[in-house]
């Protein structure tokens, strides 16, 4: 799934060379992501953006192999997870796994602060799994047996301060629309996001990662109030003030 990745995806594509089909789906992007992707693939689709989730489905739909592996554009197959992908679908009973993910922030790989193991699934059959319909923090559900790998994932989130922020709005704005119906008051907004430093830089150990760790902490802290504070504006704001900011379209 892609969109203006022209300056990260070579390096996914070419981690995944050795598939036996490689399927991109392209949301209408605007540089050269999709010269790119053509370079290692000729299964490239180009589809109006309906939602992560909705993307992805659309690629494992077009796919047309037994197995499916979902990689996003900021992760890297390692050679060793390539051979453990190989070794374990030669024989199993199994219809998905589990892959953890060696996460990395402003360079450096984050051991702590919950942001290890990492466990997503993202291998399964295609006949098995399906992308939950969610807003944000898509996941496969898999019908049947599942276990896990060893080797992971490499996962270079975000390069910069600026574009965690970019990213933060994005997600806040998505999340905020799931939870619409919660609590999003001032305990809420108070509590909640001291809550989330807490949990990450304390009794998940990020404080080990030294001051990457307590940047980390201090803005997933903010994401969470800025979570909270769209819940309540979206509750407690006039419909037609909220249209009128949104160039006339009801969110």
């Amino acid at each position: 799934m892609t969109k203006n990745e022209q300056y990260r995806i070579e390096a996914a594509l070419e981690s995944a060379a050795t598939a036996s089909e490689i399927v991109v789906v392209d949301a209408e992007s605007e540089d050269d992501t999709v010269q790119v992707c053509k370079r290692y693939t000729d299964r490239v689709y180009t589809r109006q953006w309906q939602g992560f989730a909705a993307q992805k489905q659309a690629a494992v739909d077009l796919a047309v192999g037994p197995w499916i592996f979902i990689l996003d554009s900021d992760e890297r197959f390692t050679p060793e997870l390539v051979d453990e992908i190989s070794a374990a679908l030669k024989d199993t009973a199994l219809d998905g796994f589990y892959c953890p993910r060696k996460n990395f922030f402003l360079g450096r790989w984050i051991k702590h602060g919950g942001w290890r193991p990492d466990y997503t699934l993202r291998l399964f059959k295609k006949e098995k799994g399906r992308l939950e319909p969610r807003q944000v923090h898509e996941k496969v559900v898999v019908n049947g047996k599942t276990g896990f790998l060893k080797h992971p994932i490499e996962h270079y989130t975000y390069d910069s301060i600026p574009e965690f922020i970019a990213k933060m709005d994005n997600y806040s704005t998505l999340s905020a629309k799931e939870k619409a119906t919660g609590s999003a008051g001032v305990v809420s907004l108070a509590i909640r996001p001291i809550a989330t430093f807490i949990k990450m830089y304390f009794l998940r150990f990020g404080f080990l990662d030294g001051i990457h760790g307590f940047i980390l902490a201090v803005l997933y802290g903010f994401y969470t109030f800025v979570k909270y504070a769209k819940i309540w504006e979206m509750q407690h704001q006039p419909a037609q003030l909220r249209m009128f900011k949104n160039g006339g379209k009801a969110l």
